[in-house]
Parts: C-alpha cells; structure tokens; sequence
C-alpha cells in the first residue's frame, strides 16, 4: 500500500474513532444501512407497470405542453382529472432536472426524501420527547431500516413523498409548539397542503393535526388574536391550490371537483358501479384485488379465480358464471346491461347477507390492509401460506407479518401508554384512515403505509421507555 493511501486510511479510521467517541456514528450508521437497503431496493424492486406510466404520462404533457391530460390515439392531449396533480408535478419536475422518463433518478430523489423524512422523525421525537433518553436515536433506526417504506422508493409512485410530508409535518408541528412562529407554521402548511395535493387521503392529516395547534393554549408570546390570524393566512394558503384545481376542473368538465373522483373516472365514463358494488359482496383480500379487481375489464374474468364466499348458491354460482362468460364473449367490457346484472347480483347478495355487506367484509378488508404480510410488490407468491408449495417464502411471509405486528403494537403502546404531545392527534390520524379504509372495496396494504411514520415515532419513544425501565431495575 502507498503511503499515501495509508495515512489517509489512516486518518479516515482516526475521524471515525471520534465520530464513535462523540456519538455520531449511532447516527450515521442508521442511514447509511438505510440508504444501502433502498439501493438494494432500488436494484431489486424497480418497477414501472400501473400507476408509474399513468403519472409519467401526465407529467410528460404539463412539461412538454403544458396541459394535464393524457396523450390520444392520434396524438391529441385528452384532459383528466382521475389524479391529483401532486405527484405528476413532482415527477415533471424530476424529468426536467435529469431527463425526460428518467424514472430512475426519481426513484433517486424518493430516497432522498425518505431518509430526510426519517430525520424529521428523530426530530419530532426528540421535539416532543427530550427527556426520554434515546428515543429520537431509536426512531431512527426504526424509520431507517423498515423494509415495509424503504421498498416503496424504489417505485414511482406518490407513497414516499406522502410519507415524508407526514414526517414534516410531524416535525413543523413540534416546533410550532415549542416556538410558536411562521416558520414553522408556513412549514406545516406546505407539509399537510402537499400531502393532500399528492393523494386525496392525504388530507386527513391536516384534519388531525391542525386541531392539535389551534386548540393548545398559546405562549405568552403568541396571542390567540395572533394566532387566529396566522390560522386564517395559512388556511387561505393551503386552499388556494385546491381553489385552483377546483376552478380547472369546473372550467374544463364543468363538475364541482376539489380533489380527484373516489373510482377514477373522468367526467362522462361509467364508473360501473354494479361492478363495484359486486366486488365489495364478497371482496377480502389483496389476492382478489390482484387477480381480479384490477384485471376486469380488459382481461378475462375467471370463474375459477373467485372465492367460494362470492357465491351464496348453486343457482346463484350458475348465475354469476353466464355473467362472466357473457363479458368474455363481448370483448372484456362492461356494457351497461353487463354491470346492471352486476348490480342485480350485488343486490341480491346485500339483501341476503347485509351485516357481512356492511360490517364483517369492511372490518376484514381492514384487517388485511393493517395486518397482511407486506410482500405486494416482492417476488412471492399470492399464496405464499401454502407451505408445500414454496415452504421459504411462507416462512419469510411469516416473519414480515410478525414484524409488522411488533410495529403496530409498539407504536400503540407507546401513543396510549406514554401519551406524549400529539398523541391524540397521532392517534385520531390512525382512526381517520381506518374509517375512510372500511370504505375501500379492493384492499391493498399501501393503503395502511401511510400510518407508519406516526407508528414509527411512538414506537421509538415505547421502546426508549422500556429500555430506561430495564436499567433502573439493573441499577436498583
């Protein structure tokens, strides 16, 4: 080795000694794992099939012409408002910096985001929490190192944004109460403003948060007068994008659309609600959403495919069988007199069976979304419990709903049990989005992916808690 390389490996292992001495590379460790796991990710999982070519489209044509539409047949820009224009700004903005569909270097940018919004996180907590010792470090690594959100930045899609605007917002608010000012009730407006420009949902952080500032008495150097007028401007503030896109949608469908339509249709296309309406009858799990919701129409709908639970008869088997080989037969299409025997099934099953309908279906739908093993976009299989069939991958599967569970329950008991500031807030947060879930009619697991900046955060301060109590027994 030359001595050169030699004093400067030398000097590299003398910075890290002082960096471990001083307590730095307990902080500096964490994301550099993390950031090694989402390039693992990145190489692994990256994936463009869906949603990524639908928000490359749009951010194409407002980069490119200037309009929010997709491109036509004959080349002709076709307005839309099935998106929010959140995340196709934000791609738009990617492709102008690094290229046009250079998916890759925004997969980049979201992994910069994410590790930024685990920082935040740290320091929510320590904001909130300074005296439990090692919680912001245990967030950290926590927020660092889940697989569950780090495999989310390999993919084009509005998750990791919505996740670090969570985690900012989180973070703005902390500050707020500590030091009451614009900065960081500016911040906080941009945080839940963004949030909600990226995905319709994404508002329900506003509406659990913003009571939390509003309500708190205010220090003695913000009056409530002051207050009310830096509620009032950032109101305005976080309105006026939504006043915006509201007026474009009137202007260009004339409908009254402030955020984007629940079953993404535009203006004119049949939502097929008898379709909707039968898939919610007997609909459980992400297996059906995968194999059949998303597949119908445009793909063959199979007989076989469905569960036993979407038949409650013989006759009613043989019905929905000349159904589905009726649309086959016409070209994989909904046709209106196809979805009202839809509708008619639906009914039928509703009529027979209203408390499965509207109680026991939501509730396990949710389940699945909060509990189910968060394999959906790695290489395992939809039946990944069926041991002799791929006994490795049902073992993983296993060991990744258990991890999820252990996260869930952390988090729970640290925002019930140490209720630090916020905690009500957090809480009704989680609350919001389970409700709003129980309306979903196809589950999906990213729908509960959201959720976990919060659950990162009290189960970095439930596990600091319990490590303190340890060693006050160990010393006592």
């Amino acid at each position: 080795m030359e001595p050169s390389y030699r004093s400067q490996l030398t000097l590299w292992m003398h910075r890290l000694g002082q960096a471990a001495r001083r307590g730095w590379l307990l902080w500096i460790l964490p994301l550099a794992l993390g950031l090694a796991l989402r390039f693992w990710a990145l190489d692994k999982l990256f994936n463009l099939d869906g949603d990524p070519l639908i928000y490359g489209s749009l951010a194409k044509n407002l980069l490119l012409h200037g309009h929010f539409g997709f491109t036509g047949a004959e080349g002709e820009i076709i307005p839309t408002l099935i998106r929010l224009p959140g995340y196709p700004l934000f791609l738009a903005a990617c492709f102008r910096l690094f290229g046009i569909e250079n998916y890759f270097a925004a997969a980049c940018v979201q992994i910069a985001l994410d590790l930024a919004g685990c920082l935040l996180l740290a320091g929510f907590v320590r904001r909130v929490a300074p005296a439990v010792r090692g919680a912001a470090l245990i967030t950290l690594w926590l927020a660092c190192l889940c697989p569950f959100t780090a495999s989310y930045t390999a993919v084009p899609l509005a998750e990791t944004p919505t996740l670090f605007s969570i985690s900012l917002a989180l973070w703005a608010a902390a500050g707020f109460r500590r030091q009451p000012g614009w900065g960081n009730a500016l911040l906080f407006t941009f945080a839940i403003t963004w949030a909600a420009l990226l995905r319709p949902d994404g508002a329900l952080v506003g509406m659990a948060l913003a009571p939390a500032l509003l309500l708190a008495p205010p220090r003695a150097s913000l009056s409530w007068a002051k207050l009310a007028r830096m509620a009032a401007a950032c109101t305005l503030l976080a309105l006026a994008p939504f006043t915006l896109w509201t007026v474009r949608n009137w202007r260009v469908f004339h409908v009254f659309e402030p955020l984007a339509p629940r079953l993404a249709v535009d203006p004119g296309e049949s939502p097929n609600l008898g379709w909707e309406h039968w898939v919610k009858s007997w609909c459980l799990d992400f297996a059906s959403t995968y194999q059949i919701y998303w597949n119908v129409p445009g793909d063959k709908l199979e007989i076989g495919q469905l569960p036993a639970r979407a038949f409650d008869s013989p006759a009613q088997y043989a019905e929905t069988a000349a159904l589905a080989a009726d649309y086959n037969n016409n070209g994989m299409e909904i046709t209106p007199a196809i979805d009202a025997r839809f509708e008619h099934l639906a009914q039928e099953r509703i009529a027979a069976h209203p408390l499965r309908y509207y109680l026991w279906l939501p509730l396990g739908r949710l389940a699945d979304m909060w509990l189910r093993p968060r394999v959906e976009n790695l290489p395992i299989d939809l039946d990944w419990w069926v041991y002799e069939h791929h006994g490795s991958e049902t073992i993983f599967c296993w060991a990744y709903a258990a991890l999820n569970a252990l996260l869930l329950l952390l988090g729970l008991a640290g925002l019930l049990c140490l209720r630090p500031p916020f905690w009500r807030a957090m809480l009704a947060y989680l609350l919001l989005r389970s409700i709003m879930l129980l309306t979903v009619q196809a589950p999906e697991t990213r729908y509960t992916l959201e959720c976990f900046p919060m659950l990162f955060a009290a189960a970095g301060l439930a596990l600091a808690a319990a490590i303190d109590r340890m060693n006050a027994r160990i010393i006592s």
